[in-house]
């Protein structure tokens, strides 16, 4: 059976004056065209050829000896080649481009970020319910590897492609590897697509990353203090909320996770520079 998008090994059963006609074996009726141009010079008749198998642009099967740039096993970076009204047609190495429908576009959280020509995209490949290749940015989950060679406490590369709301924000780190930001980190400012460096500060038994955009807390107090004495200025000096308000209310009001709060809070009360008075903060 013939596979489209994918790589199969077919055997040249005839030789026409546009190509080569290649089947699973000589007696098949169903042939598949490989162009005349992509034909090797020395090939004949009952060789077998490794070939790619997509649409072209009339949506008949052919065969390519050209490797894509996506293929159905892992997600990759492709860049968008035009804008049109039924989607994007993105440049995966073929001479038809390959679409990735409205539908199939991660949201963003800033509505005035639109992809244009040009831009790179994270995308998976798929076969939609026409029968056509197709790309998508949704649903990458699945298809990320979880052997990546890091370790806790690396730093890493990552591209978000999801926002998780009741998990964390999901990383595609070097655009293969599984990754989560956890849902207390303050990614509002992000948007998909957006490239960081990032720390590992887990690889969990699955082999999936745990991530964070912070750097260890010892790094992190003096930048975390600034940060809670600056929010302490825009209240006239006066926080009305303690370490010991909700998390939802700290990282609201702050950006940080409650126990990061807790920790520019205890610094900054040993260096004189806050009181702690009747469930509030105060500037000395």
């Amino acid at each position: 059976m013939l596979e489209l998008c994918k790589y199969n090994e077919l055997k040249i059963t005839r030789f026409k004056e546009f190509g080569a006609l290649l089947a699973e074996n000589m007696d098949d009726e169903k042939r598949v065209l490989l162009p005349k141009k992509e034909v090797p010079d020395d090939a004949r008749t009952g060789d077998t050829v490794r070939v790619f198998l997509y649409l072209d642009t009339k949506d008949r099967m052919i065969a390519t000896i050209t490797e894509p740039l996506i293929t159905m096993d892992r997600p990759e970076v492709l860049t968008v080649k035009d804008v049109t009204r039924i989607g994007l047609f993105l440049d995966w190495g073929l001479p038809k481009d390959l679409l990735l429908p409205f539908h199939e576009i991660a949201g963003r959280r800033d509505s005035d970020h639109r992809i244009e020509a040009g831009d790179e995209v994270l995308v998976r490949l798929y076969i939609d319910k026409s029968g056509r290749p197709c790309a998508s940015m949704k649903h990458l989950y699945d298809v990320l590897s979880t052997d990546s060679p890091y370790q806790k406490d690396d730093v890493v590369e990552g591209r978000i492609y999801e926002f998780g709301h009741d998990f964390g924000t999901f990383v595609a780190v070097d655009d293969i590897y599984s990754g989560m930001i956890p849902r207390h980190e303050d990614m509002r400012d992000h948007n998909i697509g957006d490239e960081l460096e990032l720390r590992v500060t887990e690889v969990k038994p699955d082999g999936k990353l745990s991530l964070t955009t912070r750097k260890d807390a010892y790094q992190e107090l003096d930048c975390d203090g600034a940060k809670v004495m600056s929010i302490i200025d825009s209240y006239a000096g006066v926080l009305p909320f303690t370490e010991k308000a909700s998390p939802e209310v700290i990282l609201r009001e702050t950006g940080l996770s409650k126990a990061a709060f807790k920790r520019a809070v205890g610094h900054l009360y040993k260096e004189r520079k806050i009181s702690l008075e009747g469930g509030k903060i105060r500037r000395i």
